[in-house]
């Protein structure tokens, strides 16, 4: 199966655990790893999209940036929320694995398994 993408982070077990998934079904995703180079707002969106998800719904809350950032006002917008992400990356959650139209977040890793089957 080609065109599988995993945004990636290899301290997070659930992301490694997630890749190694899809590595033992013969897949060898292609790995961006979004710490290191951020998603720009627009590809957030289209990642957004895929996942059927809000902003607020992709967002780690448990981050420190969360709180430091003021992210738990409701009256921000999703474009905010959006920026925020792009801006300071460990505040999206992961995995996100993208197979054409689709992504799921590899929480637990075997999501992904609706992705790929």
């Amino acid at each position: 199966m080609s065109n599988v993408v995993i945004y990636h982070n290899p301290r997070c077990s659930k992301s490694r655990q997630t890749l190694a998934l899809l590595q033992a079904r013969g897949i060898a995703p292609e790995q961006v790893l979004y710490l290191e180079t951020p998603p720009a707002p627009a590809e957030l969106r289209r990642l957004l999209k895929r996942l059927k998800m809000s902003a607020r719904d992709l967002l780690r809350k448990g981050e420190t940036e969360y709180k430091a950032l003021n992210l738990t006002d409701n009256a921000l917008s999703e474009t905010q929320l959006i920026e925020a992400m792009s801006a300071h990356p460990r505040l999206i959650e992961r995995p996100i694995v993208v197979l054409g139209d689709k992504a799921v977040i590899g929480r637990p890793p075997e999501n992904v398994l609706e992705l790929i089957s």
